[in-house]
C-alpha cells in the first residue's frame, strides 16, 4: 500500500471524526486510530504475521460454589445444576413444560433443559418420585450446583 493511500485515510479520518479505520489490500492491511491527544497512529503489517501471545494471567483463586439447598425433609432429594447456563422448562417457547410440581417423575426423566455455550442440554432425573418445587424460573441464568427441583 502506497503512502499516498496512507495519508488519503488519514484526511478521511480527520474530516469525518472517525476513530479508527482498517483496510485489507490483499496480504496488506492498515490501521490508522486517533490517538487520545488528536495524533494518529498507523499500524502496516503484512496479512501472514501470526498474531502476538496474550500475556498470561495469573492463576485465580475461583469463589467457593454456593452450597446445596439442603432438603427438607429427609426423603427430598435436591436436582442442582451441572453446569453454567439458560434453565428452560420447556423445548420450546409455547410448549408444555417438562415437569411442573407434583409431576411424577421416573429416574433419567428429562426435567428441564440448560443451554450453555448453545448446546441444549437435557437435564435428567436422577431419582425416581415426585417433584414438589421448582427452583428456578424458565429463562433465567443458573448457577453449577444451583438447585432446580426437588423431588420426594
Amino acid at each position: 500500500m502506497d503512502i499516498h493511500k496512507v495519508k488519503k485515510l488519514i484526511e478521511l479520518l480527520e474530516e469525518s471524526g472517525i476513530a479508527e479505520i482498517e483496510i485489507k489490500e490483499g496480504e496488506e492491511a492498515v490501521r490508522i486510530s486517533r490517538m487520545p491527544t488528536g495524533g494518529f497512529m498507523t499500524h502496516m503489517q503484512p496479512m501472514m504475521q501470526a498474531p502476538p501471545m496474550p500475556a498470561l494471567a495469573a492463576p485465580v483463586a475461583a469463589p467457593p460454589a454456593a452450597p446445596l439447598a439442603p432438603a427438607r425433609h429427609a426423603n427430598e432429594h435436591v436436582v442442582a445444576a451441572p453446569m453454567v447456563g439458560t434453565f428452560y422448562a420447556c423445548a420450546s417457547p409455547g410448549a408444555k413444560p417438562f415437569v411442573e410440581i407434583g409431576t411424577e417423575v421416573k429416574e433419567g426423566q428429562v426435567l428441564c433443559i440448560i443451554e450453555a455455550m448453545k448446546m441444549m442440554n437435557q437435564i435428567e432425573s436422577d431419582k425416581t418420585g415426585k417433584v414438589t418445587a421448582i427452583m428456578a424460573t424458565n429463562g433465567d441464568p443458573v448457577e453449577f450446583g444451583q438447585p432446580l427441583f426437588v423431588i420426594e
